[in-house]
């Protein structure tokens, strides 16, 4: 039996322009796409919200903020899990990278709980189709951790590891650069200063001596799978020149403009984060995701925190460079970065991952998301 859904009356947005007319869901995948509104029996009457393509999040650190509302309270994994993908979905992602981090620099030990837990609950909940959007796995790894390798040995051959990204968090280069920063980020995580000098230093010798093992060793691992490849808070030419040179493809938050630009020069795809354009700049006083955007600087947008915030930053932007293209940047251009070429547009034969929209006092607010012509939210 055919199953088909027909929404009418909405402002349709597609790669390179907006509609009002129908769309014709068919057994999952998008059938038809037509100007102006039906008035068959069957049809949904949308009343003129605008529909887009499903979203595709190829960075959320969403679920490690359910596993841990607060600093001294953990919730529990599976529980954290079900919260995380319903958000997600509210928030009209269909497709999301659970970016879970693989290496522990001495600070953030929980996180590893969170990425064995995380897979472990995933394939549960993927098993019992218990899940509203489609998961994959992208795996945070901490280069100069120790412990990074034998993590990522434990879920090479994953099936859902769609993306690895190369981190390195450590004191005095990329996102930490400014020690001073560094230094004062550990303060309030009520760490007193004796034991901070301390673990600068320790943290510094430690890179010296894994950096380059680990790094190589990794690309190795990675260089015979279908697995998107990318770096994490490029700073400075040099560094996107490494990256470059060892066929990583993707610049993912570069925290200069510098980064960013050496980046599309090296014919890489950058991903900014959508908070940044939200909250109309960096948290952590880098580069602006706008200023990125204007300088043809970014290809993608991630959450990075905030589910929402992609849909929000869509129709920001929007304002800069049209609707369909900055629909493009949290939809189809995601997607394709990502190797995921059955979404991302509402085109005919694409799969039907579909969310409808309302504009309320410039607030765009999801009302329902379909993710393969099915109703998730």
């Amino acid at each position: 039996m055919t199953n088909e859904t027909i929404l009418t009356n909405a402002v349709l947005v597609l790669g390179d322009a907006t509609l009002h007319g129908t769309l014709l869901v068919r057994d999952g995948q998008i059938a038809d796409v037509q100007r102006g509104r039906t008035s068959a029996l069957p049809a949904h009457d949308l009343g003129g919200d605008y529909l887009i393509p499903g979203i595709v999040d190829t960075h959320t650190d969403n679920l490690e903020r359910q596993v841990q509302p607060r600093s001294l309270a953990r919730w529990p994994s599976r529980s954290a899990m079900v919260a995380h993908d319903a958000q997600c979905a509210a928030a009209g992602i269909t497709t999301v990278f659970d970016a879970l981090c693989l290496g522990d620099l001495g600070f953030d030990k929980d996180r590893i709980r969170t990425f064995q837990d995380g897979v472990v609950d995933l394939d549960a909940l993927n098993d019992a189709a218990l899940l509203k959007a489609e998961h994959f796995l992208h795996l945070r790894c901490e280069v100069p951790a120790f412990d990074m390798l034998p993590l990522f040995d434990t879920v090479a051959d994953h099936p859902l590891v769609r993306i690895v990204s190369l981190m390195d968090h450590s004191p005095g280069v990329g996102q930490y650069a400014n020690i001073d920063f560094y230094r004062a980020l550990r303060r309030r995580g009520g760490l007193d200063d004796h034991y901070i000098e301390q673990r600068i230093k320790e943290l510094q010798a430690q890179r010296e001596q894994t950096r380059i093992p680990h790094r190589r060793a990794l690309l190795e691992r990675v260089a015979s799978r279908a697995i998107a490849l990318a770096s994490h808070d490029d700073r400075t030419e040099d560094e996107v020149a490494e990256n470059a040179a060892d066929g990583i493809r993707i610049s993912e938050f570069p925290v200069t403009m510098e980064a960013a630009q050496a980046a599309k020069a090296h014919g890489m795809e950058v991903i900014a984060g959508a908070p940044n354009i939200v909250r109309g700049g960096s948290h952590s006083g880098n580069v602006s995701a706008a200023d990125l955007l204007e300088t043809g600087a970014v290809d993608a947008f991630a959450s990075d925190y905030v589910p929402n915030s992609l849909v929000e930053a869509a129709f920001q932007c929007a304002q800069r460079v049209g609707l369909p293209q900055a629909v493009a940047l949290v939809t189809e251009r995601p997607a394709r970065l990502a190797g995921l070429g059955d979404r991302g547009t509402l085109h005919p034969g694409q799969r039907a991952d579909i969310v409808r929209v309302r504009l309320h006092d410039g607030l765009p607010v999801v009302r329902q998301v379909w993710r393969a012509g099915e109703r998730i939210a």
